[in-house]
């Protein structure tokens, strides 16, 4: 392993990776996690493959179709050793973390999911979330997966816009038979 910036050995590649596992809003894709640690001078990327797949053999981190996750016993050590990372890498993490945990966070609150009925048909299924709770859950009969696929991704585009529209059909409906 290179021997200049702050990470000088496996050890210290494996601490990075639990410090920025354990403050990630929810798991990370293999390239998110990849190009956050490759960011730090010092690692190299067969070391930092070499090291993440110890840390998942070793029971620190998992890999599920989400992404890489830390477990309870990598979260213990990634506490017990966190004040060994200069304090720079600390805050590098941060700021390099924001807005992956922005984005983690937002897709959490945005879901879209389609399920078969038992007639065969499809349904898509809408949410929209806040940190309060649900806002906005549509449910919508589609023909096709193809359609299901196509509404699930509009609506995960832009789903404050559709949650304003119904917002907006339902509270103008009134006013318009008013006028009328």
């Amino acid at each position: 392993m290179a021997r200049f910036g702050f990470i000088h050995d496996k050890l210290d590649l494996k601490m990075l990776e639990l410090y920025l596992l354990a403050r990630a809003a929810g798991p990370l894709k293999v390239e998110s996690l990849t190009e956050l640690v490759m960011r730090h001078e010092g690692v190299e990327y067969f070391d930092f493959a070499e090291a993440t797949a110890e840390l998942v053999e070793s029971g620190h981190l998992t890999l599920t179709e989400e992404g890489y996750s830390i477990t309870e016993k990598g979260r213990t050590n990634s506490a017990a050793c966190e004040s060994s990372l200069p304090y720079s890498v600390r805050r590098r993490c941060a700021q390099d973390l924001a807005p992956v945990n922005a984005a983690l966070r937002r897709n959490a609150q945005v879901r879209g999911e389609k399920r078969v009925n038992g007639d065969g048909s499809i349904m898509a299924r809408m949410t929209l979330d806040d940190d309060g709770g649900n806002l906005l859950t549509i449910e919508l009969l589609c023909p096709s997966e193809a359609q299901a696929d196509r509404l699930i991704a509009g609506f995960r585009g832009r789903p404050e816009q559709v949650y304003n529209d119904v917002l907006e059909a339902l509270s103008s409906h009134g006013e318009e038979e008013e006028r009328g």
